[in-house]
């Protein structure tokens, strides 16, 4: 079973807006700053990467919104300082987070993915080993 690359980036994202969102209510508001600003960064690229290159119509959807999202957040830790920087990072990694949970979630109960899961066998091939063991 391979890993989809959907899921991996999703992974990715939460893992990183969980790291950011403590970080923020760790560090000094400066600190957190250049903080997300890197992060913030990275998961941009990412997702933009993944909207484009993505097949999909609620891939591009979802990665598309964490881009901007991401992109949005980026822009706030250059322009903003002190206690509003702080808590505009922390709520772009938890805004992040709730996105991509909210697509892992839809990822999951798509159809695509339950019929990935369903084993397909023959009706004489599933009843040979029974007879074989009846006889």
């Amino acid at each position: 079973m391979n890993l989809s690359p959907r899921f991996a980036i999703d992974q990715l994202v939460i893992i990183g807006g969980a790291f950011l969102a403590v970080s923020a209510m760790a560090f000094s508001s400066s600190v957190a700053g250049w903080t997300g600003f890197g992060v913030f960064t990275a998961l941009t690229v990412i997702a933009a990467a993944s909207a484009l290159f993505g097949r999909g119509l609620a891939r591009r959807a979802s990665h598309s919104l964490l881009g901007l999202v991401a992109l949005w957040s980026l822009i706030a830790a250059l322009l903003f300082s002190g206690t509003a920087l702080t808590w505009l990072v922390f709520a772009g990694a938890v805004a992040l987070g709730v996105i991509a949970l909210g697509d892992l979630t839809a990822h999951e109960v798509t159809t695509e993915n339950v019929v990935h899961q369903l084993v397909v066998t023959d009706a004489a091939a599933a009843h040979a080993p029974a007879a074989r063991n009846a006889a």
